[in-house]
């Protein structure tokens, strides 16, 4: 933001559980600095909030009222959250119309070029219950709009007064993450919180043509507030491709020229792991955000080494953990979240099969870690986001019996078992000739079971008819069932349908994170627990198995 210095928000409400939400959002974005206060009265000081957002307004007494304005009428600015259809103070500029049901809405931005649009989609459903928001006049400004029965009716609105603004909001659903980054966006809004120009990013490591710095470029060109400037690899063919993918984009083998690069203000590092922490403490002290592509790195020590590198400096270190968003692991954190098979304490994942593996560095355990690290990197995370508890301890197992032409080991298995007596196992095999299901979750009250999901694409051809090609088999969602018992005994399977994300969601919520603020889908500590987790169970796997503890 231009101005970085956080400011003040003073959240008050009669009904403390329902701004719990709005606190819990609130307390991880970097520009908003919050106070509490669960009263019907405003605190005898609040003129040095920017911000004050008003849960029950009808609950204030005239004097308050009185207080309020003349706060935004010398520049301050005050949110509503509307919860009823009583009337408003003239302050807010609006009237509530008559609530109606709670039901799905499509909702809207009225301007989707607006601010508070950008990176958000245009138009969205949501679960809520309607209360329009009619307008006393036109200095108020329909910012959301709801289509009910051939109208579109405001849901937020905002309005200058004085030297202030005042706006209202509808929605209360605070725990929907969207509504919550649409109350955060709404204060932004109402202290002129602009977002700085376009943030500079650069790969450093392209790869082949076909692998994750061409998709890292696809991301950024596709992110508004994210410009893709350069690309630095030691191959001159990857520069050629980067060059013929990208035509606009500067190349170069010399990565001091993308420290030297004022307009590069993010790099992406997605080199083999081996090099992640050098790398990443050089460019964070260098001035630089850095992405590393997962594993972040090998131990807990290069962890310090780079969470300190990246504090000293101010900047922002985060990894790259895409499948976070694969369709399938969204519908599986969607039904442990709502409890469709009650309360989750046993989980399975595989990935792998019956193949010689590539002679690229994947394969070559001193530079990636082994294939534990590799695949492990991500499902240990999902894993972890699964079951988020505290770490008992960590075991793991290698087989070495096929492949010795590598230096990975053939299969790895890493189980970890967590405080609270849960248990989780992630297998990767390169020597399975029958693969075991993607997913296995047990619960208190039911089961969900993830089977691999073989695609063939089938194309004309004119002399054999048609050709096919095999989609890979862990870039298809695997087929979800989900088998639940009913309190009479009797058992329901269903099929878990796929909760599909918007395109390239970690690379929005990087720019909402860096332009708005906005919390960080995966924060260094979250990679620092994959990290402990991978570090402990290489320990245990270089001893036979034995039993290892996690710190991190």
């Amino acid at each position: 933001m231009n101005n970085t210095a956080p400011f003040r928000v003073l959240l008050m409400s009669t009904h403390e559980q329902d701004i719990t939400p709005l606190k819990a959002y609130f307390d991880v974005t970097t520009e908003v600095q919050l106070e509490i206060c669960v009263s019907p009265e405003l605190p005898g000081q609040f003129y040095d909030c920017a911000v004050v957002i008003v849960r029950d307004v009808a609950t204030l007494g005239s004097d308050d009222l009185a207080r309020l304005t003349t706060y935004v009428q010398r520049g301050g600015a005050c949110l509503a959250l509307v919860g009823d259809a009583q009337p408003l103070p003239p302050l807010f500029g609006t009237h509530p119309g008559e609530q109606g049901p709670v039901t799905e809405l499509r909702v809207r931005f009225a301007d989707p070029t607006s601010a508070l649009a950008r990176r958000l989609p245009a138009t969205f459903m949501l679960t809520n219950r309607l209360l329009p928001l009619h307008p006393l006049d036109d200095r108020s400004e329909p910012v959301l709009v709801a289509s009910w029965q051939g109208q579109r009716l405001p849901l937020a609105l905002m309005r200058p007064e004085g030297d202030g603004r005042t706006a209202c909001l509808s929605l209360d659903h605070f725990d929907v993450p969207l509504v919550a980054q649409i109350t955060y966006r709404l204060l932004l809004e109402l202290v002129h919180r602009n977002e700085p120009d376009v943030l500079g990013v650069a790969v450093l490591g392209y790869g082949p043509s076909d692998a994750v710095g061409y998709y890292h470029g696809r991301a950024v060109e596709a992110v508004p507030g994210l410009a893709f400037r350069a690309v630095c690899d030691l191959n001159e063919q990857r520069l050629e491709q980067a060059q013929h993918d990208f035509p606009t984009l500067r190349t170069t083998t010399r990565r001091q020229d993308l420290i030297d690069a004022a307009d590069v203000d993010i790099v992406i590092i997605a080199t083999p792991p081996n090099l992640h922490a050098a790398l990443a403490v050089e460019l964070l002290h260098a001035g630089k955000h850095v992405v590393c592509e997962k594993p972040l790195c090998f131990n807990l020590a290069e962890v310090d080494t780079m969470r300190d590198a990246a504090t000293a400096s101010g900047r922002l270190l985060t990894t790259h953990q895409n499948r976070r968003w694969d369709a399938d692991f969204l519908a599986i954190q969607q039904a442990l979240q709502t409890g469709l098979i009650g309360e989750a304490f046993h989980l399975e994942a595989f990935v792998g099969g019956f193949f010689h593996p590539c002679d690229y560095w994947h394969s070559h355990a001193p530079v990636s870690g082994g294939a534990l690290y590799d695949w492990g990197a991500h499902y240990v995370d999902s894993i972890l986001q699964l079951f988020p508890g505290p770490i008992a301890s960590v075991t793991s197992v290698a087989h070495k019996r096929v492949w010795h032409d590598v230096t990975n080991a053939d299969q790895e298995r890493v189980q970890i078992r967590f405080v609270d007596g849960r248990e989780a196992e992630f297998m990767y095999s390169e020597i399975a000739a029958i693969r075991k299901p993607k997913w296995y979750v047990l619960g208190t009250e039911g089961a969900i079971i993830g089977q691999w999901n073989a695609i063939q694409l089938r194309e004309p051809h004119r002399t054999t008819f048609y050709t096919e090609q095999e989609v890979p088999v862990t870039e298809a969602p695997p087929v979800l069932t989900l088998c639940r018992r009913t309190p009479n005994g009797a058992f329901v399977e269903q099929q878990l349908s796929p909760v599909t994300a918007p395109d390239y969601p970690f690379h929005h919520n990087l720019a909402d994170h860096l332009l708005t603020g906005e919390p960080l889908a995966v924060p260094v500590e979250q990679s620092a627990r994959v990290v402990a987790v991978l570090a402990a169970a290489a320990r245990s796997a270089a001893h036979g198995g034995r039993i290892e503890a996690v710190s991190s």
